[in-house]
């Protein structure tokens, strides 16, 4: 009797697990009476996605047109958790992405941004989708020797233009050598153009991972601002809606909070090297 039990018991694991890795979803989307159009609108005519080519996040196949990458993914499936299935794609640098989206060019920007207070004057936020952090890089052995945010004032420092570590720089009073594109900022560290870098943890790792030789190193155990997270927002990726947008937004957090409650979130995080670590805030 209880060998019969037992095995019940294990055959109702084995299907609750077999649903979950399925990716069900206990909520359905609810947002009839939310008072704006644009959930109806983007369920009828689709949204456009925009952001600038940066992987693990974000890239756009040559041959297909279909982007992908960790935010597009979870971009993707939050929405469709929402009802949007029709998605187009506007790749572009990441400076003009805030432009385009008050100019309507596009609807969504799909690369990960950070809540700073400029940004706030001129667009919302969805929720939080994952965590990561900064990092500063430098040549190998460090030769202008930094190791804190302070020994970065004085030196030469690259960030992308228009980012979260860009604008933190320059309030604390750091000349930045801004760049367009990953490309430009990582050539610019190789070749000791710039004495450091600063960028987002997961990014660097990932151009280290395949670029081995490259002369560079993550500068180690540096304390990271608390303004630098709590009000530059360098901690949670998040993506950029227009203020006007509200239904949109509020469907779209939503489902953000969904995909990471069924362990889509989780598997999407996996498919790019990343853990459960990186859904939840934590010390660098």
């Amino acid at each position: 009797m209880l060998r019969t039990v037992l095995a019940a018991v294990l055959a109702a694991v084995v299907s609750v697990s077999a649903s979950a890795q399925e990716f069900q979803f206990e909520a359905p989307p609810l947002f009839d009476n939310c008072g704006d159009s644009s959930l109806a609108r983007a369920k009828t005519e689709g949204v456009t996605l925009g952001f600038s080519p940066s992987p693990p996040y974000s890239s756009l196949d040559p041959a297909t047109k279909k982007a992908g990458g960790l935010d597009i993914e979870l971009v993707e499936a939050a929405l469709k958790w929402a009802g949007v299935t029709t998605f187009k794609y506007e790749v572009m640098p990441f400076g003009q992405l805030i432009p385009a989206l008050l100019a309507k060019r596009i609807d969504v920007v799909s690369a990960n941004i950070h809540v700073t207070p400029d940004r706030l004057k001129a667009v919302s936020f969805s929720g939080p989708a994952w965590w990561y952090g900064p990092a500063i890089v430098v040549a190998k052995g460090n030769p202008a020797g930094i190791t804190s945010f302070e020994g970065l004032k004085g030196k030469k420092v690259g960030a992308i233009a228009g980012s979260a570590a860009d604008e933190y720089l320059r309030k604390i009073g750091v000349a930045v050598t801004a760049f367009q594109t990953d490309a430009e900022e990582f050539a610019a560290i190789s070749t000791a153009r710039v004495d450091a870098i600063l960028d987002d943890d997961v990014k660097i790792i990932e151009f280290m991972k395949a670029n081995g030789s490259t002369p560079i190193e993550i500068v180690a155990n540096v304390a990271i601002p608390d303004e630098l997270i709590f009000k530059y927002g360098y901690g949670y990726a998040r993506y950029a809606l227009r203020k006007d947008d509200c239904s949109l937004r509020v469907a779209f957090t939503q489902g953000l909070a969904e995909v990471r409650g069924n362990g889509q979130a989780t598997a999407i995080l996996k498919t790019y090297g990343l853990t459960n670590r990186n859904l939840f805030f934590f010390p660098l």
